[in-house]
C-alpha cells in the first residue's frame, strides 16, 4: 500500500484494463479481483468502462468485497480539456463504471485535441486537430473542482515528463497525488520517481515488464539469472524490482493464472535488486508521451 500526499492509500499492485476485447475485459478485470486485486486503472480511451463496471460490480457482489476495498481509476480523454467538458465527461465515466465516486481521476496526456466526439479528431492530411484554446493548468483547475464537489478523492496526471509537471505542480491548488507514466529497467524513470517522492506523489509505473515485446526487459540477462536463482518467473521479478524502488504498479493479465503470478511477489535480495538497476538497457515501448508534439504547454504562473 502507498499513501499519496492527500493520505489516500493505494494499493501498489494495479490491474490495467486496456482490453480491446469486451468479453475479455470482464472475465479478466473477475479474474484480477479473484487473485487479489484491489487496484483497477481505467479509462474513457480504451472504450471499455461499462465491462469494468460489470465485472467489479459482480465481483464485488460475489466476493462479498466493500466498495471501499477497491480503489477504481479512469482518465480524462484529450477531448474533453476544456474547463466546461471536464465534469460530464467525469460524470459519464463514473456512470459507466457503475460507481458512486472515484478513487482517482487523471488527465490521461497533457495534450488537448479539438474537443468533440471523437477520439482522434484528424485533419485532411490525417495529423491530430489540437485545441489551442486551453492550457493543461485550465483543465487541472476544473479537475481542482471535482475534488471540492466529493465525488473524486484524488486527481492525477499520466504520460508527463518532469519538466512538463513542474510548473503545473507549482501552480496546482490541489496538488497531483499520483503520476502514471511508463517505467521498468529499460526506462526507470530515475529522476521523475526522486521528484515525487520529495513531493509525497505515487509514481504509478505502467508497462513494468515493457508490454511484453521482445526483446525486453523479460528476456533481459540479467532478469533471467535472477529470476533462476530466486525462484521466481521474470515477470515477478521485475514487478518486485518495482514495487522495492518505491513506486505502484499495473500489469494487464488476460487469464486467471497470470494475474495469481503477477499478484504473487516477493521481495528481492538486495544484491539482486542493484543487478536490475544497473541495467544500461535504455528503450522506450510506448511512444504516447509524443502523442501531442508539440502538444499544448500550461502557462508560466
Amino acid at each position: 500500500m502507498q499513501t499519496t500526499n492527500n493520505s489516500i492509500h493505494m494499493p501498489v499492485l494495479g490491474f490495467g484494463t486496456l482490453i480491446p476485447d469486451a468479453a475479455a475485459t470482464i472475465s479478466a478485470t473477475r479474474d484480477a479481483l479473484e487473485a487479489g486485486f484491489r487496484h483497477f486503472d481505467c479509462a474513457e480511451r480504451y472504450r471499455n468502462e461499462s465491462e469494468v463496471g460489470e465485472a467489479l460490480q459482480a465481483g464485488i457482489a460475489a466476493g462479498g468485497i466493500a466498495r471501499e476495498d477497491i480503489f477504481v481509476t479512469t482518465k480524462l480523454w484529450n477531448t474533453n480539456h476544456r474547463p466546461e467538458r471536464v465534469e460530464p465527461a467525469f460524470e459519464a465515466s463514473l456512470k459507466r463504471l457503475r460507481l458512486s465516486y472515484l478513487d482517482l481521476y487523471l488527465i490521461h496526456t497533457p495534450f488537448a485535441f479539438q474537443p468533440g466526439d471523437e477520439q482522434d479528431p484528424r485533419d485532411q492530411n490525417g495529423n491530430v486537430i489540437y485545441d489551442r484554446g486551453v492550457t493543461l493548468l485550465d483543465t487541472w483547475r476544473a479537475m481542482e473542482r471535482l475534488v471540492d464537489g466529493g465525488k473524486c478523492r484524488a486527481i492525477g496526471l499520466s504520460d508527463i515528463g518532469l519538466n512538463e509537471l513542474l510548473p503545473l505542480y507549482e501552480a496546482a491548488r490541489i496538488k497531483p497525488a499520483v503520476i502514471q507514466v511508463e517505467a521498468h529497467p529499460y526506462l526507470p524513470e530515475t529522476e521523475l520517481l526522486e521528484f515525487c517522492k520529495e513531493k509525497g506523489i505515487v509514481l504509478l509505473a505502467f508497462a513494468p515488464l515493457g508490454h511484453g515485446i521482445k526483446p525486453g526487459p523479460l528476456e533481459d540477462p540479467v532478469v533471467l539469472a535472477i529470476a533462476a536463482r530466486v525462484g521466481k518467473t521474470p515477470a515477478q521479478v521485475l514487478l518486485a524490482w518495482a514495487v522495492q524502488r518505491g513506486t505502484a504498479l499495473l500489469t494487464t493479465a488476460r487469464t486467471a493464472a497470470r494475474a495469481r503470478e503477477n499478484f504473487d511477489i516477493a521481495p528481492l535480495p538486495k544484491d539482486a535488486f542493484d543487478e536490475i538497476s544497473r541495467i544500461q538497457t535504455r528503450q522506450r515501448f510506448n511512444q504516447v508521451v509524443n502523442t501531442g508534439v508539440p502538444g499544448f504547454i500550461p502557462k508560466v504562473i
